[in-house]
């Protein structure tokens, strides 16, 4: 079957539920084999050909509750992008009506901002009235509150951020309730650790509290039972963001031989082009995959981190510029959650002093091996 789109997982999950061995390949590999046909009808007939020859390498999914996961959670993520869409508008309705909300306190969906946006939807047109709803934590004071909501509260306006505001309410209760699916689909899998008999160590951030954005109940605990290890202990590695590389990847590491193996098919490492043994071209492949976005942005938090992979970060941002740095640092994180989650290892750190150490000793080696070729001895300066 030769499909595009999601065409072809309803017969995909129906052979596999019934016992077929089914194998999901890419048409790109094949696409410079000789005699390939040109109509869609025979293209499928030459893909199975290929396949009865051995020439096509299924292509990685993971175990079906992992996909039941990354259904849910791809779906949260839709509709975290739907929020943003109506706070944009909620947005374009205040400055409509020439509320500078926005130039006052930092969130117009933080508690002051939601308080005042629900009583204007409620009547509500006095400055000084609305500024009442300030929460003690804001910064700007009532008076420059009251100055920025004396705008002009127009009918259409007014009825354009009263539907925006319940879209809004209404996306929050479908992630809420999509937040209780995933935390019962968590619930389901089976346990490699108890936590009551082996705890969490402490947490690697000061906010003990869910962030915007995360899931309400404990996904840290949640997935420390399902990996039997904490994988939270990685500097720039949070909950939501190995929640996220587990539900593209899996729990199951023995798919792939070797990490490199693994970030091959993340695409984090080098993809060469050659043609008559000259390279023509370098750099990473580009590839549409969830878990290496997550793992780039962990990279990127590592900026002013002093841990070894925030030395690591530093030094090859200096050395090969942002965009390469990142891409080394999430290559760098594949590698040790694959060697966590394989072997069930803890994460050691050791600090950016031991890796600064480790660099000087590096470059002294180097520096020796290059002397001894030119014919030359390296002798250290006696220190004063």
């Amino acid at each position: 079957m030769e499909s595009t789109g999601v065409y072809w997982i309803p017969l995909f999950q129906i052979l596999e539920a019934r016992g077929f061995e089914v194998a999901l390949v890419n048409a790109r590999h094949v696409k410079n084999v000789p005699g390939r046909p040109k109509t869609d009808r025979f293209d499928c007939r030459w893909l199975q050909k290929l396949h009865t020859y051995g020439l096509l390498a299924p292509s990685f999914r993971p175990p079906e509750d992992i996909c039941q996961l990354r259904s849910l959670l791809r779906h949260r993520e839709n509709l975290i992008r739907m929020t943003v869409k109506h706070i944009q508008h909620m947005q374009k309705s205040l400055d409509q009506m020439n509320l500078h909300l926005h130039h006052v306190i930092s969130d117009i969906t933080g508690v002051t901002g939601l308080r005042i946006i629900r009583a204007i939807v409620a009547g509500e047109r006095d400055p000084r009235t609305l500024a009442t709803y300030r929460d003690y934590r804001i910064k700007s004071s009532a008076d420059t509150i009251a100055k920025a909501l004396g705008g002009d509260y127009r009918p259409e306006h007014v009825f354009t951020l009263t539907l925006s505001l319940e879209l809004y309410d209404f996306t929050q209760q479908q992630i809420a309730a999509c937040d209780q699916e995933i935390e019962r689909v968590l619930s389901t899998f089976n346990s490699l650790v108890d936590p009551d008999e082996h705890p969490l160590p402490p947490p690697t951030t000061a906010h003990r509290q869910p962030q915007r954005n995360e899931p309400a109940f404990d996904l840290r605990t949640h997935l420390y039972r399902i990996t039997g290890v904490d994988l939270t202990q990685v500097p720039g590695l949070q909950a939501p963001t190995i929640h996220i590389i587990l539900a593209e990847v899996g729990l199951n590491m023995h798919k792939w031989p070797t990490d490199k193996h693994c970030a091959s098919w993340l695409g984090l490492c080098p993809a060469n082009q050659m043609s008559g043994g000259k390279v023509l071209a370098t750099g990473s492949r580009r590839v549409h995959n969830r878990a290496s976005r997550a793992l780039r942005m962990a990279a990127q938090s590592l900026r002013t981190s002093p841990s070894y992979l925030g030395a690591f970060y530093r030094r090859m941002r200096s050395k090969l510029g942002p965009a390469k740095a990142t891409t080394a640092t999430a290559h760098k994180l594949a590698k040790i959650l694959y060697h966590m989650l394989k072997a069930k290892t803890s994460y050691r750190e050791r600090g950016a002093e031991y890796y600064l150490h480790r660099d000087q000793e590096r470059t002294r080696k180097q520096l020796r091996k290059q002397a001894k070729h030119l014919g030359f001895d390296l002798v250290p300066q006696a220190s004063h």
